[in-house]
Formats: structure tokens, sequence, C-alpha cells
């Protein structure tokens, strides 16, 4: 159990990782761009707001000013009448001071009637005077409340001018708003993230896949009159030569020779199929002859650069033949006054070469000696007749497939457990090959070292190689 747990574990933590760095590149990728977009219009709009507010505050304080002086203008008369009222009082109180019995019966009555008149002039201006102190004391509250007024919306005014002067960071005003604008999209994203890769897989296993494997199988040709021979795979294979033969190879897979056999370089395998060639690794070939006309000459091959590679020598006698997929194809063996005959099948209207991506096959015709290179070894499947089975038939794991006799009928057929296939032990369609002849595989199918330097770039190489057969 600790294994699988551990495996699950490092699973899941690969994809929370993975879905923290979405969610970081996407709100700061959405928040950069509202920032180049937004930000001269959103600084302009700030700077005109900033200098709206700045020429309302002149404008207030001007105004204070105004009603500073009209406040203390009001305050000097309303004092200057006070004083009037308490002096005309005094001259009012000197002047009762004055009067007696004694001067209204034996005093001057001139003098006494001057004094009833200033008296009464006196008089006369304290009631003037109060309806005036009345109305200044009305204009100066009314001076003192503009002036209130004036300095609150003032002191309101210098608020919104120190708030616009120490505006909200921009860095996080974007970031919300681009969470905000975001937020949904992360949300299917990490959903598709996190379970498109299940859906995609059951919906491509249980429906995809199901529909397209039905139909006819493929057939290249008819019975053959014999069968190829193929010999045991091994890391090195001893390859003779007999007298008038060649053996074009890639060079990394000789090792060794012996002294006497002619060499050459070989720029493709053969001048009919020159991009097929290019496209499979057969250029820049050893060509190796025989130059006597008795006795044998001994090769070693080998591949020099994986040591998990193992050869092995087909003789395809005349009258058989072999279709196979020239990547696998590492030399041939011919006699001097033979021509390759390469067959080349299209099919381009089959469902199966839809399901499997490849609408073009090859056919090597015998007589030849080919030399193939598989993954850890090449095993041979002998389909021969059995008791209680009307065609014998056997699947196989379809990137281990090196090639067939043309007579076998060859369909895809989807993988047996939908769990090797989700888990990419397996792939989505195996080949099911059934009659009675031969097909060739790799006993394991290792990815390329393209596919571990790239596995997208390798993957969108080996679909177009596929297509053409290759």
């Amino acid at each position: 159990m600790p294994g699988p747990l551990l495996t699950f574990a490092a699973w899941l933590g690969r994809k929370l990782a993975a879905a923290g760095v979405i969610v970081i590149i996407a709100v700061a990728g959405y928040g950069l761009w509202l920032y180049l977009q937004q930000e001269g219009t959103l600084e302009r709009i700030r700077l005109e707001r900033l200098r709206e507010a700045v020429a309302e505050r002149d404008v207030l304080q001007a105004a204070r000013a105004e009603a500073e002086a009209k406040l203390a203008a009001a305050k000097a008369k309303l004092e200057a009448e006070q004083l009037r009222i308490r002096k005309a009082a005094e001259v009012v109180a000197a002047l009762r001071s004055l009067e007696s019995w004694w001067e209204r019966w034996f005093g001057d009555s001139a003098q006494q009637r001057a004094n009833a008149e200033q008296m009464r002039k006196m008089e006369e201006l304290k009631t003037t005077s109060a309806g005036r102190l009345a109305e200044l004391k009305r204009e100066a509250a009314e001076a003192k409340w503009a002036h209130d007024g004036i300095a609150v919306a003032l002191e309101r005014t210098g608020e919104r001018v120190a708030e616009l002067e120490a505006a909200q960071s921009r860095a996080r005003q974007f970031v919300l708003q681009a969470w905000e604008k975001t937020k949904w999209w992360l949300a299917a994203a990490l959903a598709g993230y996190f379970f498109g890769p299940t859906l995609w897989a059951l919906g491509l296993y249980f429906g995809f896949a199901r529909l397209l494997v039905r139909g006819r199988p493929i057939v290249l040709g008819g019975e053959p009159a014999a069968l190829p021979a193929v010999g045991p795979s091994a890391v090195s294979l001893d390859l003779a030569l007999r007298p008038g033969e060649r053996l074009r190879i890639r060079e990394k897979f000789l090792q060794s020779s012996d002294e006497g056999v002619a060499k050459t370089t070989r720029f493709v395998l053969d001048w009919r199929i020159p991009f097929t060639s290019l496209a499979c690794g057969l250029t820049e070939l050893l060509e190796l002859r025989h130059p006597g006309k008795d006795g044998e000459y001994r090769l070693t091959l080998s591949n020099s650069d994986d040591p998990h590679t193992e050869l092995a020598a087909i003789d395809v006698p005349a009258g058989a033949s072999l279709v196979l997929r020239p990547r696998f194809l590492a030399g041939v063996v011919q006699g001097a006054a033979d021509r390759l005959v390469i067959r080349r099948h299209w099919r381009l209207f089959r469902w199966q070469a839809w399901v499997t991506g490849q609408f073009r096959y090859f056919e090597f015709v015998g007589p030849c000696r080919l030399v193939v290179a598989g993954a850890r070894g090449v095993r041979v499947e002998n389909l021969a007749a059995r008791d209680g089975q009307a065609m014998p038939a056997r699947r196989t794991n379809q990137d281990a497939t090196i090639g067939f006799t043309p007579n076998l009928e060859y369909r895809p057929v989807r993988a047996e457990t939908f769990w090797s296939y989700y888990r990419g032990m397996n792939p989505l369609f195996d080949d099911l090959f059934a009659g009675r002849g031969l097909f060739l595989l790799q006993e394991t199918a290792t990815p390329s070292s393209a596919a571990r330097a790239g596995r997208f770039w390798s993957g969108v190489w080996s679909g177009v190689l596929r297509v053409f057969g290759l």
C-alpha cells in the first residue's frame, strides 16, 4: 500500500502545484493586461479629479477669507452701534439726573426745554440704534453661518485632496479586479485540468474507440508461396556475406567486419523512395560487398548507441514478402543482380487507417535478407490453426509492431482494459492479426531519444511518419 499511496500523493502534489501556477499566471497576466490597458486612463482621471479638488479648495479658501472679512466688518459695525447706544444712554441718564422739583418750579425754563429736547433726541437715537443693532446682529449671525459652512466644505475638500494624493496601490487594485473577472474562468480551467484528461480518456475508450474499430480488416496480399524465416535476436548479430551479396546497413549498426570486404557509401537505401529513406534515417548507409567468387565474409552488427536494442535477421525467400515499418529496418542483404522490390500500399478510405493514423504500408518482396532492430529483442509470432478456432488471431501492443506477412487480416482493436490505457501503459488501440502467417514485434515499446527529449514534437513527427507508413 505505501507504494500506491506515495504515487497518488506525488500525483496530487504535482497537480496542486500546477494548479497554483495556473492561478498565479492567469491572475498576474490578466492583471498586467488590465494595468497596461487602464493605467493611463485611471491616472488621467485621478489627476483631473485632483486638479478639480485643488481648484475647489482654492475657491473655498478665497470665499472663507471674504467671509471672515464680512464677519469682521459686521462685528465692527455691531460694536460701534453698541457704543453709540451706551453713549446715548449715558446722556439720557445725565439729563435725568438734572431733573428735580426745584428745577421744575424755580429753574430756567429755556434750559429745561433744551434738556427735554436733548433727551428726546437721545431716546430716538437709542430706539433707532436698537433697531439697527438687531439688524447688525442678524447680519453677523449670517456671516458666521456662511463662514462655518465654508469651513466645513473646505475641510471636506482638503480630505478629498489628501485621499487623491495618497491613492490606493495600483498593484492591489488590479490584482483584485483581475481576480473578480477571472475567478470563474479559472475555476473552469482548473476543473478541466484536474478532470478533463479523465473525461477525455473515458470518452475515447468507451465511445470513440468502440465505434471506430468496426469495419472490414485490412488485407494487403494473398496467400504467400513461402513464409519468411526469422532468426534469433541478440545484442550482437553475426552475419555472413556470401559471394555476390551486398549489405546496405546504417553505419551505427556496423561493429566489425572481415578484412577484404568492399565498402562504399550509399546515400539512400533506394533512389525510388528518397523521401521515405530520408524520413526513416536510411541515408548515408554503408554498402558492403563480397568481392570474391567463393567463401564467406563475417560481419558483426550491433547498435553502438543503445545497448538495449537487439538485432534479428529475416530471410525472405522468393515468393515471400513482409510488410515492415522502415524505421525498424537496420539493413538489407541482396544478391549482386537482385534489386530491392518494395510495394507500397495506400489505404486512405478505410476506418482502420484513420484509427491507427497509418495510411501507407511498405511490403518488402523476396528474395532478400532483412536486418531489423527492436527494443529488448525481436520476437516472431506464428499464427497457425488451433483446435476450436476457425481462424487463429492474436493481439499485440500497437507500439511494438514491427511487421507482418501481407496475407494476415490486420485491424486495430480497443485496448483490453481502460486502466492500462488510462495509466499510459497501453495505447488506445492494439493491433489484431488474424489468419495463417506471422508477425514481428519488439519485446518492449520503449520511447526513442527524441521522445524523451521532447514528447510533444516527437509525437507530431511520429504521427507524420505513421501517416506515410514509416
